[in-house]
């Protein structure tokens, strides 16, 4: 598993590294952050994975607890995810409970349960599962492949478009996804037709722990359903789940409005700092 490590002061921030390289700077100023690639995407290796989607997940957060352990990272880190990565990161929360202080869940994929949905609409579904537009741009190769990229996510071109020429970031996008797509496989095994999982999360996060804090980040235009947020947030009640929507935003949040986006999370952070601290002067004081 690759890892982007950036030193600072105070409580560690995991984040998976992918595109945010427009949010390193900010993040690191008074924390360590450390960066991954999970397994079977970006830079990471490619592993086998289960076609069952409860094995599927419990490899998933295995991984991420056999890194940490390699890398010497102490338990009560800040944890934050984006889509498929809030999902697994949810995924290892619930198996290591005591090692995470906060989760930060960024437009997070699979909570919602899959909606009934009528016959042609399931049709269609089914269709669209079945194509998967990375395994197109693998057969175009290294000649085509980033090419396609470049025409096809104009809306990643622009939002890099300031730190990066068009070309690098396409081709960087190519070259994460032109190797074995076992963190497709993973995906696929642990879905229900793109938008939802076999197993979400919304009921599931419930049962965390009550002083472990939720915050929630969304895209005002994003196509992620938010009403999970607002199911966990009540049943919830004492604990702090915070729930913040990004005017504007669509899925990729963290780059659309970096500068939003880096405030909730930083709040989030010196949240738990500030619950560290309590804590630690209680046990002083006791």
């Amino acid at each position: 598993m690759s890892d982007y490590h950036l030193k600072g002061a105070e409580k560690d921030l995991i984040e998976c590294i992918g595109l945010w390289c427009l949010n390193f700077d900010e993040l690191a100023k008074d924390r360590p952050v450390y960066a991954i690639d999970l397994l079977g995407f970006g830079s990471s290796s490619r592993p086998h994975f289960s076609s069952d989607a409860e094995e599927a997940e419990n490899q998933t957060a295995k991984f991420i607890e056999e890194w940490r352990k390699k890398v010497g990272l102490n338990t009560d880190f800040v944890l934050l995810g984006h889509s498929m990565g809030a999902f697994i990161a949810a995924a290892y929360v619930l198996r290591h409970p005591d090692r995470v202080s906060h989760l930060i869940l960024a437009d997070p994929w699979g909570f919602s349960p899959r909606p009934f949905n009528p016959q042609g609409m399931a049709f269609k579904m089914l269709r669209l599962s079945y194509f998967n537009p990375l395994g197109f741009m693998r057969k175009c190769g290294p000649v085509i492949g980033p090419g396609l990229v470049k025409r096809v996510r104009t809306d990643i071109n622009h939002l890099y478009g300031k730190v990066f020429k068009d070309s690098i970031i396409a081709q960087y996008i190519y070259d994460c996804n032109a190797k074995p797509p076992t963190g497709e496989h993973c995906f696929y095994a642990m879905m229900d037709s793109y938008r939802w999982a076999k197993y979400p999360m919304k009921e599931r996060i419930c049962k965390l722990r009550k002083n472990l804090a939720l915050t929630f980040i969304y895209g005002q235009l994003s196509w992620v359903d938010r009403n999970p947020a607002e199911f966990i947030k009540v049943k919830r009640v004492e604990s702090s789940v915070d729930i913040h929507t990004i005017e504007g935003a669509h899925h990729h949040i963290y780059a659309e409005n970096p500068e939003v986006f880096h405030a909730h999370v930083l709040a989030a952070c010196q949240l738990a700092d500030n619950s560290t601290s309590k804590s630690a002067k209680t046990t002083m004081d006791n």
